[in-house]
């Protein structure tokens, strides 16, 4: 059996995988999964407490095998990822074998106004400095996801029917294409 088509969300914390994923999944009659969500929901426990008995390094290693089975399965799937999966090669190989992969980006400062100090982002929550921290975070990644991208979708606005207009019409776009 082979695995169904995947449209892989990677982008930074806040810029709308989630709930972008969500609405765009229902809008193809796919199936939604936030890989995180579905790492919570194996584990028992949220992400701060898988950083806190594991490190980065426990938490990257689970991430990775969550995709890797969300990958294998075979439904066409609108996938949400959380923002560092791009970090792992392995995990980049995985999603450059996708059908589409659509790179959400979002300023530093914006993110700032989404999510705050947000308990279940361990890697900004006791940030000294957010802003320095977000904006980091965005050079070691930004290289990342720009190399991954079919489609680049800049959610800055925080108008959410505007993104999901623009993230649409270029997946539908897309999937004409391929008919």
């Amino acid at each position: 059996m082979t695995a169904g088509r995947k449209i892989i969300l990677i982008g930074p914390m806040g810029a709308g995988k989630t709930s972008l994923g969500r609405r765009l999944a229902a809008r193809l009659r796919w199936e939604f999964i936030d890989t995180d969500h579905a790492l919570c929901a194996r584990t028992g426990v949220d992400i701060p407490t898988i950083f806190a008995a594991e490190g980065e390094a426990g938490f990257r290693k689970r991430e990775h095998e969550m995709l890797a089975d969300i990958l294998a399965e075979p439904r066409d799937m609108v996938v949400a990822s959380g923002g560092g999966i791009v970090l792992k090669a392995e995990n980049r190989r995985l999603i450059a074998g996708q059908f589409l992969v659509v790179f959400l980006d979002v300023s530093v400062r914006r993110q700032i106004l989404r999510i705050g100090r947000d308990r279940n982002r361990p890697l900004v929550q006791e940030a000294d400095n957010l802003q320095a921290k977000l904006e980091q975070l965005r050079d070691e990644r930004l290289g990342l996801y720009e190399g991954l991208a079919d489609i680049r979708v800049d959610t800055d606005n925080n108008h959410f029917t505007n993104s999901f207009k623009k993230l649409l019409h270029d997946v539908e776009t897309r999937l004409r294409r391929e008919k």
